[in-house]
């Protein structure tokens, strides 16, 4: 795997796409939220023992993962963020969607991505809900996924998401989207033979 592309947040910490010029159009991404460090450690570890033919951006926050917090260094949800059509302007607490839709480093890098590689399918790594959640064309997939991790299949978060990446990427751009909510309380190495087979499974998609 090689860096295909790289920016830097706000305090310059890299946030870079890994593949090789034979990955597939399959995305999967890291650390939305700095408080949900698992994606990145999932990552880089399936990386280490594993030849992928897939593309990842292990940490999409380093800002907020530094400080083990939600937002970036702006103070701003990236899941929250995007240019979707129910963006909107909110008070700032943790779930603030920025003073304007795609305003933030990360989310233009994300959207960047998007708009150059095509994904045909995009996997996010988040907590704590224990859930497999989905946005677009993705419930066969996603039933797939359950077996293995033994989470319930949920359409809906269950609360509204205005600015949303999965409204961005699975609704308004049909490119089948799913989040995966690992359980926060199951030590992150209990998580390693799941997910491995999970993106596995991806490879083969």
């Amino acid at each position: 795997m090689k860096v295909l592309e790289k920016t830097f947040s706000k305090n310059g910490a890299e946030i870079t796409l890994l593949g090789s010029e034979q990955s597939k159009n399959i995305l999967v991404i890291g650390v939305f939220h700095g408080d949900e460090p698992q994606g990145k450690f999932l990552i880089e570890n399936y990386l280490k023992e594993n030849v992928s033919h897939i593309l990842f951006i292990p940490c999409l926050n380093p800002d907020g993962m530094e400080r083990n917090v939600r937002t970036n260094a702006n103070g701003v949800d990236l899941n929250r963020n995007f240019p979707t059509k129910n963006w909107e302007l909110t008070e700032k607490n943790e779930f603030f969607g920025g003073n304007s839709p795609g305003s933030e480093i990360e989310t233009k890098f994300l959207v960047n991505i998007i708009e150059k590689y095509k994904p045909r399918l995009i996997l996010t790594l988040h907590a704590p809900f224990k859930v497999v959640n989905y946005d677009g064309n993705a419930k066969e997939i996603c039933e797939k996924i359950s077996k293995i991790i033994n989470y319930p299949v949920e359409e809906s978060i269950g609360y509204p998401t205005p600015g949303s990446f999965g409204t961005y990427a699975g609704i308004e751009n049909a490119i089948p989207t799913i989040t995966l909510e690992l359980d926060e309380e199951c030590p992150v190495q209990n998580l390693i033979p799941p997910v491995n087979e999970i993106f596995k499974l991806l490879e083969i998609c």
